[in-house]
């Protein structure tokens, strides 16, 4: 992961999963009786890198596959969607993650992930890491999941700590209890390494549960405080049939319904409302609108099967916004 002549020009980099999705071209069908599946790049950090390039912005992501078919594949997608693989790299011995979903709509769809002995994107290592690629972006996204395992645990906080608050860093929460493997206490194993990324970082994301784990709060109002109090210049909290509430430090609130749709599958929203979250950062606009704006990306993805591939462009965004809802 040497470094880049062109870092300064990175509106976002990314830093975290990445996988294929083999998801079900058949909808309320249990995953027995599934015959065809279609196949498509996944993982949350990449997702968000997507997101955003669509939008126009030029990202990047820093992740890891297996060193086989799937893992070109995951380069070629990351490519044609206009994302930058420089830091994709492959481990031997490692296989690239897959992940199997049923699609029950409008709100059932489980996720198995095949993610041993380890996912690659858990080898990322503090080492190899182009650091003042990561200080000089715009923006810098991390998840929760890169804190669950080692290399990536220090890898993703000897970032943080080297970017130092420098532009937009955002903490995508990201509560996924079965990638703690070992850690029986769970949510209380996990909350310092979130409270240190927190130190870190200027944007806290998550759903109510990952609020939770990260501040003990569960309370939308109470847990946005809480992530304030941690260190954050802003705390989004989202909370599915209930909207996103969104609060800075400087005593700002924005609290938006989501915007109405017809659910197909709703995996994959939270990475759209992700990257155009980074989109309306970078654009300067405010709370309500940029808290608008990404619920409807979020919305319009839901409204379709597949996740990257689904992202939406901004004109689609704009439409959606016009018409109130996603027809």
């Amino acid at each position: 992961m040497g470094e880049s002549a062109e870092s300064s020009a990175y509106e976002l980099i990314t830093m975290g999963r990445i996988g294929v999705d083999l998801y079900p071209l058949q909808t309320g069908v249990p995953l027995p009786q599934v015959t065809s599946f279609g196949k498509f790049l996944g993982g949350s950090a990449s997702n968000v890198a997507v997101a955003a390039a669509r939008l126009g912005r030029r990202t990047a992501v820093i992740t890891r596959t297996g060193d086989d078919p799937f893992g070109t594949y995951l380069h070629e997608a990351l490519r044609d969607f206009g994302v930058d693989d420089r830091w994709v790299t492959p481990v031997a011995g490692l296989p690239t993650p897959v992940t199997f979903c049923e699609i029950f709509p409008p709100d059932d769809f489980p996720l198995y992930f095949y993610r041993q002995p380890k996912a690659p994107d858990l080898e990322i290592d503090a080492h190899e890491l182009d650091l003042d690629a990561i200080r000089a972006a715009r923006v810098f996204w991390v998840t929760g999941t890169g804190l669950s395992e080692e290399p990536s645990r220090t890898a993703t906080l000897a970032a943080l700590a080297h970017r130092a608050k420098s532009g937009t860093t955002v903490f995508d929460l990201d509560w996924r209890p079965m990638f703690w493997r070992g850690d029986s206490n769970g949510p209380a194993a996990a909350r310092p390494f979130y409270k240190e990324a927190l130190r870190h970082t200027t944007v806290a994301v998550g759903n109510v549960d990952e609020v939770e784990v990260a501040t003990g709060e569960r309370d939308p109002y109470a847990a946005a405080r809480a992530l304030l109090d941690a260190g954050v210049e802003l705390a989004v909290v989202k909370q599915g049939p209930k909207g996103v509430l969104a609060m800075n430090r400087q005593g700002d609130s924005a609290e938006v319904p989501p915007l109405p749709v017809k659910v197909l599958n709703g995996l994959g929203a939270g990475d759209a409302f992700g990257g155009s979250l980074c989109h309306g950062l970078l654009a300067g606009w405010d709370l309500e609108h940029t808290m608008r704006y990404a619920n409807a990306a979020g919305a319009i993805v839901a409204s379709r099967l597949e996740c990257s591939s689904a992202m939406p462009t901004p004109t689609e965004v704009e439409q959606a916004l016009k018409a109130g809802a996603v027809l």
